[in-house]
């Protein structure tokens, strides 16, 4: 295991500006949609700091996991849990299921691929 400085600067800048707009946006586009968009960038930084595996192997992880956590909304998943009330939980977790969210993670998805490919592509010339 080695470190990506590279992939951690990303990571860091990242987590920063999903934390900003947790508190200073409640509502409307960039909290809603944006955020989930960049979250899928900010999960696959954060595996490529710390573990080299391939990008579109993790990308298609990263993936499956926001579905995951997205469609465990639909099961209510914090009340079965009894989060309701942990702000931390709903904000991590999610607390409602949106299928925009679906395509915001995609699209994060699909512009991580297309940036590695790019990068990919230049260091072989």
């Amino acid at each position: 295991m080695t470190l990506n400085k590279t992939y951690l600067t990303l990571t860091i800048l990242l987590f920063i500006t999903e934390v900003l707009i947790a508190i200073f946006l409640k509502s409307g586009f960039i909290r809603h949609t944006f955020g989930d968009y960049l979250v899928v960038i900010l999960i696959f930084c954060f595996f490529k700091s710390f573990i080299n595996i391939k990008s579109f192997k993790l990308a298609l992880l990263v993936l499956a996991f926001a579905f995951i956590i997205e469609f465990l909304q639909l099961a209510n998943l914090l009340k079965l849990l009894n989060l309701q009330n942990n702000y931390l939980a709903k904000l991590v977790l999610g607390s409602t299921f949106h299928v925009s969210d679906l395509v915001a993670y995609t699209l994060g998805i699909i512009t991580v691929l297309i940036i590695e490919t790019r990068m990919w592509a230049k260091k072989k010339t």
